[in-house]
């Protein structure tokens, strides 16, 4: 036997079922496809938001949370309607226990610390008992994915030097080996050296093969994003309309899938796949990593959302409130994209970039760069794609602004007198402070809470205040992002099969298992989950294995 745990896939799932393996005296081997460059995988990435209930950071801000409103919040989002939908049910309890019990002090024991503005991400915009955050806690780790990352490199690069674990890049597995039907390591080809940089494609030139024997093997390979094909073919038809000709991709192409299909043929079931998370604010990056890269907005309220002939959203399709019900609105239009229009004061305030090299200041952990935030002009990594995206028009009146979104897409669906009647009605709602406007009135709302007023939310105006100016548009593509369904597993972390056997030496972490259980979100995220359900997936794996 080769090692006690193999780990497929370096990213943070992976590293943490590693260290946490390493922590109880087993030896690990971690295989990933991609070069050693790409440690850490897609949290690297991130902007490193974790969710949690009840945190010191939410009582400074003023935020009264507790257990039941997150449960009530969790479980109103997840809607578990199906047989299957057991042990993600049971993954979503024992996550949030984490999320309000130990989570914050353990990873502050690691060293990872937290902007103390906490982000109100996914507000739900319905009835109290359905989906949504009530309140904000979308905490930003300072340092963002790298800094969520850290301690768990660390971790693990001091069990290298002491031999403990061991990392094999460019190994793709092909093949889980079954013995006596239990699960004893995997074969597969290796793959020749690529120096690309961290994110892009790499090659797949194979110079060999391989063949690991393990007394457990755990899966942790993330999802699917980076391949539309696979995409396309788990998209929920019945629930979200055709899926998109056109996205953009949110994760680097690596993110294929591949072990999902491989562990299927070695009895793993797989459940909710028709569940996923993809974002309606995506932007083509005009300066791009990996193939067709996306960059999604993470907006503030104020933007005014228009469907591709003009025509404006009703709620809850509103900016940062409820990601499905708006990409089930836009595709129910029959087009593929959207528009945001909104002005400077807005977008100076409002607009947030995903992704960790599109936040130098968090990522760097740079106060006087963040402080600059909160000055006249948009951040830098905003104002780059204003001047060079190919998805924003920037311009002094709304009639050369609607020229110039018809010029964009090529089809001159806009008609400017609808769209400055759209306009209009929403600018007359601005002059008192009560409204029957939804949007108008949520704007107003988010200001009742410090930190948006602070950082995210612009004062109300009317968008045809020259003073404000000048108007901003903003074609919006549909961006991958998430699986939500994935391996079913059981609450050690082991791999289930269709009859809800366990399947002999097998585990999963981390996205591949719909970050625990086969899909413990349901049908809607609530924002910070997805880096938090690999930590807590990989966790309990790590714990539970060889037991």
């Amino acid at each position: 036997m080769d090692c006690d745990l193999l780990v497929i896939g370096g990213g943070l799932a992976g590293l943490v079922a590693a260290t946490e393996a390493i922590a109880r005296g087993l030896k690990v081997i971690v295989l990933d496809q991609e070069g050693e460059q790409n440690l850490g995988g897609q949290a690297f990435w991130s902007l490193g938001g974790l969710f949690f209930v009840d945190s010191p950071e939410q009582r400074f801000m003023r935020i009264r949370d507790n257990l039941d409103l997150a449960r009530q919040d969790w479980m109103g989002s997840a809607q578990f309607d199906r047989p299957e939908d057991h042990w993600p049910r049971q993954w979503a309890e024992a996550y949030l226990n984490f999320a309000a019990g130990e989570k914050r002090s353990w990873l502050h024991s690691l060293g990872m610390r937290w902007f103390p503005v906490v982000g109100w991400a996914e507000r739900g915009g319905s009835l109290a008992n359905g989906h949504g955050n009530s309140v904000p806690r979308f905490h930003i780790t300072w340092g963002t994915g790298p800094g969520v990352l850290e301690p768990f490199v660390r971790l693990a690069r001091e069990a290298e030097k002491k031999g403990l674990l061991s990392f094999r890049f460019r190994h793709q597995v092909d093949e889980l080996i079954t013995t006596n039907g239990a699960v004893t390591g995997a074969r597969g080809t290796t793959l020749a050296p690529d120096p690309v940089q961290r994110g892009g494609r790499s090659n797949r030139n194979a110079i060999g093969d391989f063949e690991i024997s393990a007394g457990a093997t755990l899966v942790a390979s993330g999802g699917i994003g980076g391949n539309h094909d696979l995409v396309r073919k788990n998209w929920p038809v019945e629930r979200l309309g055709k899926p998109p000709e056109f996205m953009v991709s949110g994760v680097p192409a690596h993110v294929d899938g591949r072990m999902v299909a491989i562990t299927q043929a070695a009895r793993g079931s797989v459940i909710n796949a028709d569940r996923m998370w993809h974002y309606t604010e995506g932007l083509r990056n005009w300066d791009p990593i990996w193939p067709n890269h996306g960059i999604r907005i993470l907006p503030g309220p104020s933007s005014l959302w228009l469907d591709a002939e003009g025509n404006r959203f009703p709620a809850p399709a509103m900016p940062g409130f409820d990601t499905l019900a708006t990409l089930k609105a836009i595709k129910a239009t029959g087009y593929d994209y959207s528009w945001f229009i909104l002005t400077k004061a807005i977008i100076k305030k409002e607009f947030a970039l995903s992704g960790s090299e599109q936040n130098p200041d968090l990522t760097g952990k740079n106060i006087p760069l963040l402080l600059k935030r909160l000055g006249k002009e948009p951040n830098a990594p905003v104002k780059a794609f204003m001047e060079k995206g190919a998805d924003f028009v920037v311009r002094d009146n709304l009639e050369d602004l609607v020229e110039g979104m018809n010029a964009l897409s090529g089809e001159h669906r806009l008609d400017t007198k609808r769209v400055r009647a759209v306009v209009e009605a929403r600018d007359r709602e601005i002059d008192n402070s009560f409204s029957k406007d939804a949007q108008v009135t949520a704007i107003r709302g988010a200001r009742n809470y410090l930190g948006d007023k602070i950082m995210r939310t612009a004062k109300p105006h009317r968008l045809l205040d020259p003073s404000k100016g000048p108007l901003i548009a903003v074609r919006l593509n549909i961006l991958t992002r998430k699986t939500l369904g994935g391996l079913q597993t059981d609450l050690e972390g082991r791999v289930l099969e269709e009859n809800g056997q366990v399947v002999p030496g097998l585990y999963a972490a981390g996205e591949v298992a719909g970050f625990g259980g086969g899909g413990y979100h349901g049908y809607n995220a609530l924002e910070g989950t997805f880096l938090g359900g690999c930590i807590f997936s990989g966790r309990v794996a790590g714990q539970s294995v060889g037991k």
